[in-house]
């Protein structure tokens, strides 16, 4: 059987600031075509782990490779790779929403020819066509978030890092997003979204990975994992508590 290559490969990844370990020996692989769910509660090392992925923050040690590229050695190719939306982006809000987008694109070499139908074809998969001109600042936070993640994948990369994708979207919104994410993985795409949400994960993840602590404490898919936790697992009970804020396992199988 021909195994497929990873379009995300983290190894033995470490972040630590002083004393403290941010991200204890993170390793983990996502594949083409695959949406997998990076659940843990806050500062369990989600953001952290997502921003080194990105190239924003370097690693103490380990490796992150996209698209069989090396982060730390060979950036241009792996960010090319790559698309990364962040839990509090940034937007030049004096922009129309088509700017913004052309800007973008400048900065990834996109070329001008196809660049606007691109864009506009992003616009459109988002919901945003009827505001390529309008500028950014006059929209709601849902549609610069939609803005944003439509720029990550406008030039067509092969993975994209998510983080808390669907924080602050209305109801319309988060289902759109989650349709568009299904389609981007049914064309190849390798997804890694963070979340808190047991639910979106139980929705969308084809595998979920827990972290606590720095540390993956289980991975599999989302039966897998409820298995885990009905054998009363001491490390899933406390991450599960955490998540519900304290509910219990119960709840929990009740959500997942």
């Amino acid at each position: 059987m021909l195994r497929v290559s990873p379009m995300i490969s983290i190894q033995d990844l470490v972040k630590q600031y002083g004393k403290f370990t941010a991200v204890d020996g993170v390793s983990l692989d996502v594949s083409p075509g695959e949406i997998h769910g990076f659940l843990g509660p806050n500062g369990a090392g989600k953001t952290t782990t997502l921003r080194m992925i990105a190239g924003l923050l370097k690693p103490t040690s380990g490796r992150v490779l996209v698209n069989g590229h090396d982060v730390a050695t060979e950036p241009e190719a792996a960010k090319a790779s790559l698309g990364f939306i962040p839990d509090r982006p940034f937007i030049y809000e004096k922009l129309t929403a088509g700017e913004f987008l052309r800007f973008h694109g400048g900065l990834y070499g996109l070329g001008e020819d196809g660049l606007d139908g691109r864009a506009r074809e992003m616009l459109e998969l988002f919901d945003l066509g009827r505001w390529e001109n309008e500028l950014v600042e006059s929209f709601s936070h849902g549609m610069k978030q939609r803005l944003v993640m439509s720029a990550a994948f406008l030039h067509r990369p092969r993975a994209v890092v998510v983080d808390e994708p669907m924080v602050g979207l209305d109801p319309r919104g988060a289902r759109l997003i989650k349709d568009v994410f299904r389609t981007m993985s049914a064309r190849g795409v390798a997804i890694l979204m963070s979340t808190h949400t047991l639910e979106v994960a139980q929705e969308m993840c084809d595998r979920i990975s827990i972290i606590l602590k720095g540390r993956i404490i289980a991975r599999g898919t989302v039966p897998e994992i409820r298995a885990m936790g009905d054998g009363h697992d001491d490390h899933l009970t406390s991450v599960f508590l955490k998540l519900t804020g304290g509910s219990g396992l119960q709840e929990i199988d009740e959500i997942i």
